[in-house]
């Protein structure tokens, strides 16, 4: 920002403008509305219904499914499911990306806080080149870091548990009427 910003005349607004001109720096855009009861209560129980899914999946298998970039992407898949971060594309693929930003990055370094930060950077700049931004697949590579998982048990469980979740919030959002369909793409 400039500082003879302030130097500048501002354009008057119309006396029958029905909003005040905007101040720089502020943001215009509104929050969200408040979901109803109804609808809050359809997302909390769909998305722990999938989370208890993956738990009892990695409980037969005797492996960890449930891994916390996971319940991150259930809440953005039931709660905010027309957003392009919810979408199955961005949700599978992101993941991919992040779990191969993270086997990346911990061949070229060893598992380290620092080199976890550097995966997590990638697997952003990954997944907006490859337009399927997911925010919780940067810590999925940051996880890959910093646990170090067997990438041929890991990879598979992964992509499944990403299925899984577009599944199910494909079908959570039929069950409800007045519910955003899901997803609002596929690919």
């Amino acid at each position: 920002m400039s500082t003879d910003f302030a130097l500048r005349p501002q354009p008057a607004s119309a006396p029958d403008s029905p909003r005040p001109p905007k101040r720089p720096g502020r943001p215009s855009a509104r929050p969200p509305a408040r979901p109803t009861a109804g609808a809050a209560l359809h997302s909390i129980i769909a998305a722990t219904a999938v989370l208890l899914g993956l738990v009892a999946i990695g409980t037969v298998i005797h492996e960890p499914v449930l891994i916390p970039p996971l319940a991150a992407s259930a809440a953005l898949v039931h709660s905010a499911p027309s957003q392009p971060l919810a979408q199955p594309r961005s949700l599978v693929v992101g993941h991919l990306l992040g779990a191969a930003a993270g086997y990346g990055v911990l061949a070229l370094a060893n598992s380290s806080p620092w080199a976890a930060a550097v995966a997590g950077g990638v697997t952003l700049a990954a997944t907006m080149a490859a337009r399927t931004p997911h925010s919780p697949a940067c810590a999925t590579a940051v996880v890959v870091v910093l646990q170090t998982p067997a990438p041929g048990r890991f990879v598979p469980l992964l992509l499944g548990a990403t299925m899984l979740l577009a599944l199910t919030g494909f079908a959570a959002s039929r069950v409800r009427r007045g519910t955003p369909r899901y997803p609002a793409y596929w690919w």
